[in-house]
Protein backbone atom coordinates (compact mmCIF):
# COMPACT_ATOMS: atom_id res chain seq x y z
CA UNK A 1 0.00 0.00 0.00
CA UNK A 2 2.33 2.59 0.91
CA UNK A 3 6.07 2.61 0.00
CA UNK A 4 7.47 5.00 2.62
CA UNK A 5 9.60 3.70 5.59
CA UNK A 6 8.12 3.75 9.15
CA UNK A 7 11.19 6.36 9.97
CA UNK A 8 10.06 8.17 7.20
CA UNK A 9 6.79 8.83 8.05
CA UNK A 10 7.95 8.96 11.68
CA UNK A 11 10.17 12.30 10.38
CA UNK A 12 7.45 13.35 8.11
CA UNK A 13 5.04 13.55 10.49
CA UNK A 14 7.47 15.45 13.14
CA UNK A 15 8.33 17.98 10.38
CA UNK A 16 4.33 18.73 10.05
CA UNK A 17 4.42 19.20 13.88
CA UNK A 18 7.51 22.09 13.51
CA UNK A 19 5.42 23.07 10.44
CA UNK A 20 1.93 23.50 12.37
CA UNK A 21 3.22 24.32 15.86
CA UNK A 22 6.61 25.67 15.50
CA UNK A 23 9.02 25.69 18.46
CA UNK A 24 8.47 24.34 21.98
CA UNK A 25 4.66 25.07 23.29
CA UNK A 26 1.91 22.78 24.75
CA UNK A 27 0.58 22.01 21.28
CA UNK A 28 3.74 21.34 19.91
CA UNK A 29 4.60 18.87 22.69
CA UNK A 30 1.55 17.08 22.91
CA UNK A 31 1.67 16.27 19.27
CA UNK A 32 5.16 15.01 19.48
CA UNK A 33 4.13 12.78 22.38
CA UNK A 34 1.01 11.82 20.65
CA UNK A 35 3.00 10.77 17.51
CA UNK A 36 5.78 9.28 19.63
CA UNK A 37 3.26 7.22 21.45
CA UNK A 38 1.60 5.74 18.71
CA UNK A 39 5.02 4.53 16.63
CA UNK A 40 5.80 3.16 20.00
CA UNK A 41 2.54 0.92 20.04
CA UNK A 42 3.84 -0.68 17.25
CA UNK A 43 7.87 -1.12 18.11
CA UNK A 44 7.20 -4.60 18.53
CA UNK A 45 5.83 -5.45 14.78
CA UNK A 46 8.30 -7.00 12.89
CA UNK A 47 8.43 -6.39 9.05
CA UNK A 48 9.80 -9.86 9.10
CA UNK A 49 6.96 -11.61 10.40
CA UNK A 50 4.37 -12.28 7.64
CA UNK A 51 1.18 -11.83 10.63
CA UNK A 52 2.69 -8.37 11.20
CA UNK A 53 2.93 -7.15 8.04
CA UNK A 54 -0.74 -6.43 7.70
CA UNK A 55 -1.18 -4.18 10.87
CA UNK A 56 1.95 -1.82 10.15
CA UNK A 57 1.16 -1.29 6.01
CA UNK A 58 -2.56 -0.48 7.86
CA UNK A 59 -0.50 1.67 10.45
CA UNK A 60 1.44 3.12 7.77
CA UNK A 61 -1.37 4.08 6.02
CA UNK A 62 -3.29 5.82 9.05
CA UNK A 63 -0.11 7.94 8.99
CA UNK A 64 0.22 8.74 5.44
CA UNK A 65 -3.59 9.87 5.77
CA UNK A 66 -3.19 12.01 8.74
CA UNK A 67 -0.36 14.01 6.70
CA UNK A 68 -2.34 13.68 3.58
CA UNK A 69 -5.63 15.33 5.98
CA UNK A 70 -3.89 17.86 7.01
CA UNK A 71 -2.56 18.73 3.50
CA UNK A 72 -6.33 19.07 2.45
CA UNK A 73 -7.66 21.40 5.36
CA UNK A 74 -4.35 23.61 4.54
CA UNK A 75 -4.97 24.10 1.01
CA UNK A 76 -8.82 24.59 1.76
CA UNK A 77 -7.98 27.32 3.96
CA UNK A 78 -5.63 29.19 1.38
CA UNK A 79 -8.10 28.57 -1.33
CA UNK A 80 -11.16 29.94 0.77
CA UNK A 81 -9.05 32.98 1.57
CA UNK A 82 -8.18 33.40 -2.31
CA UNK A 83 -12.16 32.76 -2.90
CA UNK A 84 -11.87 29.31 -4.05
CA UNK A 85 -14.22 26.64 -4.35
CA UNK A 86 -12.67 23.93 -2.06
CA UNK A 87 -12.63 26.40 0.99
CA UNK A 88 -16.09 27.04 0.25
CA UNK A 89 -17.35 23.86 -0.08
CA UNK A 90 -15.38 22.70 2.90
CA UNK A 91 -17.18 24.98 4.97
CA UNK A 92 -20.86 24.46 3.88
CA UNK A 93 -19.74 20.38 4.85
CA UNK A 94 -19.25 21.52 8.14
CA UNK A 95 -21.71 23.82 8.55
CA UNK A 96 -24.62 20.88 7.42
CA UNK A 97 -22.67 18.73 10.08
CA UNK A 98 -22.60 20.96 13.04
CA UNK A 99 -26.61 21.38 11.79
CA UNK A 100 -27.39 17.95 11.81
CA UNK A 101 -25.91 17.25 15.36
CA UNK A 102 -27.51 20.30 16.74
CA UNK A 103 -31.01 18.87 14.83
CA UNK A 104 -30.29 15.06 16.37
CA UNK A 105 -29.86 16.28 19.79
CA UNK A 106 -32.39 18.85 20.25
CA UNK A 107 -34.96 16.17 18.79
CA UNK A 108 -33.20 13.97 21.91
CA UNK A 109 -34.31 16.98 24.23
CA UNK A 110 -31.16 17.28 25.78
CA UNK A 111 -29.56 20.16 23.66
CA UNK A 112 -26.28 19.50 23.90
CA UNK A 113 -23.47 18.97 21.18
CA UNK A 114 -21.57 16.30 23.60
Amino acid sequence: MSHRTAIELYRDLLRLVAHVAPGVSPKSIALRSMIRTEFDKSRNLSPDNPSDQEQIEALKANAVRALSNYMLIQGGIQDKNKGGKLGAAMDSYHERNVDSITETNDKDGDGSTS
